[in-house]
């Protein structure tokens, strides 16, 4: 039986309060890491104090379907497989499917921070609605009741799947229009016609439920996407291929299908049979679409493929090509904005709508500040957001609160996080690393931290 969350006392008065040196912003999956490493810095008598700050009553983040604001929905599954997905040296259970559901994933985020006893270290029930820099550096924290506290440094991990993007669409239009951030079930379906805007992983699960349960189904996308089956060969297609993308558990009779693109082409196919668009990109160019049951369903003639939106008509949607649909529900799963609301920081600078980060963690200009989870992949996240967290854990202990550290990493450290790689040209690619590359790169900055001597990997960059 898990023990109960333990609560510590939310700040009880207005004022600056006795300051706590670090403060990590969310306790969702990244934060868990960055409480994780911090603690074990700590432990080995070189850490920095810190504490996690969590609006919600306990641990988990967006998995939690009683989290206010979760863009979480019912039939939510992991799309990376178990093998690549847990957090160092804490693998997920072998008794989880390949692919875990959102309740199992909650569960096991629980399970982690049971195990590293990081409980102790969150202030729940504590909302950050303002964190603000002063002159001489330290942070402002101010909690949803009004109180204050200042730390010497700020840990933004508090997800990336929070604040929806939301476009504007032309015209105007009868029916409901949603995000898919308040999508939880299929109850929201049935009767009526359903379409939905946008191609990632969460659109196409969405539509599959919508293709299920609706009266009529469609899905409108811009371009074309690499469909990627969650399994080949039985393997879970993700331990299938290794992170740089080659091929690490290959039957030898399919030595000719031994690329992703060769692979997919084989699979999946000509998708313009079924009314979608090809794909004018590689498969690791873009954010892989793990879903093939949308192809069944496409199929079947239980979802209808349409282009991009043009505009919106009354009771019908107008697509690109000149073609109407009439619906009465639409949802936009059109991704979300990769920001911290609360933070006050005037020269953090944009690319995209997202932060431009060193290494995907370091804003240029703006001192003792980290984004941990700020950051995409084609790969499993919780790994990667292990890395990242070192890193912060390694800059924050190596002394002079991290700065030097920083200012050695943005002067002397810039690999190339593409692994070579051209990635499909949008917003959302902003922020966007080769898995394999990025792994490189962030073990070779912890390395250049904690010795002070350049990496091979600051070499090869330099």
């Amino acid at each position: 039986m898990r023990p109960r969350a333990s609560r510590r006392p939310r700040p009880g008065s207005r004022g600056v309060s006795a300051p706590a040196p670090v403060a990590v912003v969310g306790a969702g999956p990244a934060g868990l890491a960055a409480a994780r490493a911090l603690a074990a810095r700590a432990l080995a008598g070189r850490g920095v104090a810190f504490e996690v700050l969590e609006r919600h009553d306990d641990v988990g983040g967006i998995w939690d379907l009683s989290n206010p604001g979760t863009p979480m929905y019912a039939s939510a599954h992991f799309i990376s497989s178990k093998g690549v997905s847990g957090f160092s040296g804490f693998p997920m259970p072998d008794a989880y499917p390949d692919y875990p559901d959102r309740r199992l994933i909650l569960a096991y985020l629980r399970a982690f921070a049971d195990r590293y006893d990081l409980r102790r270290h969150v202030r729940f029930g504590t909302e950050v609605v303002r964190a603000e820099q002063a002159a001489g550096g330290k942070w402002t924290v101010t909690a949803g009741d009004g109180s204050e506290r200042r730390y010497s440094a700020l840990v933004c991990a508090n997800g990336v799947t929070w604040t929806p993007n939301i476009p504007d669409l032309p015209g105007t239009f009868a029916g409901e229009v949603s995000h898919a951030n308040t999508y939880r079930s299929t109850d929201e379906f049935r009767g009526r016609r359903v379409l939905v805007v946008g191609g990632g992983n969460s659109g196409v699960e969405i539509a599959c439920d919508a293709a299920r349960a609706a009266e009529k189904a469609f899905i409108s996308l811009r371009r074309g996407y690499r469909f990627v089956p969650k399994h080949v060969f039985s393997v879970p297609t993700s331990e299938l291929f290794g992170e740089d993308g080659r091929p690490v558990a290959w039957p030898d009779w399919a030595g000719e299908l031994a690329s992703m693109d060769a692979l997919l082409d084989g699979l999946v196919g000509d998708l313009t049979r079924l009314g979608l668009q090809a794909p004018d990109h590689d498969a690791f160019a873009s954010h892989p679409i793990m879903n093939t049951r949308v192809l069944d369903h496409v199929a079947h003639g239980d979802l209808t493929p349409k282009g991009d939106v043009a505009g919106l008509d009354g009771e019908e949607i107008v697509f690109a090509g000149g073609s109407r649909e009439t619906v009465g529900l639409v949802i936009l799963a059109t991704g979300y904005r990769h920001d911290a609301p609360f933070l006050r920081a005037p020269r953090l600078v944009m690319n995209g709508g997202r932060p431009a980060l060193h290494l995907n963690i370091f804003p240029p200009g703006v001192h003792d500040l980290y984004f941990i989870g700020f950051v995409e992949f084609a790969a499993g996240a919780y790994p990667h957001f292990d890395r990242m967290a070192r890193l912060v854990a390694e800059v924050l202990a190596s002394g002079a609160g991290g700065r030097d550290a920083v200012r050695s990493l943005h002067v002397g450290y810039r690999p190339d996080t593409s692994g070579g790689r051209s990635f499909v040209s949008s917003d959302r690619r902003a922020n966007y690393v080769d898995a394999h590359a990025y792994a490189h790169a962030i073990e070779g900055a912890i390395e250049r931290v904690r010795t002070g001597v350049p990496s091979s990997s600051n070499r090869e960059a330099a």
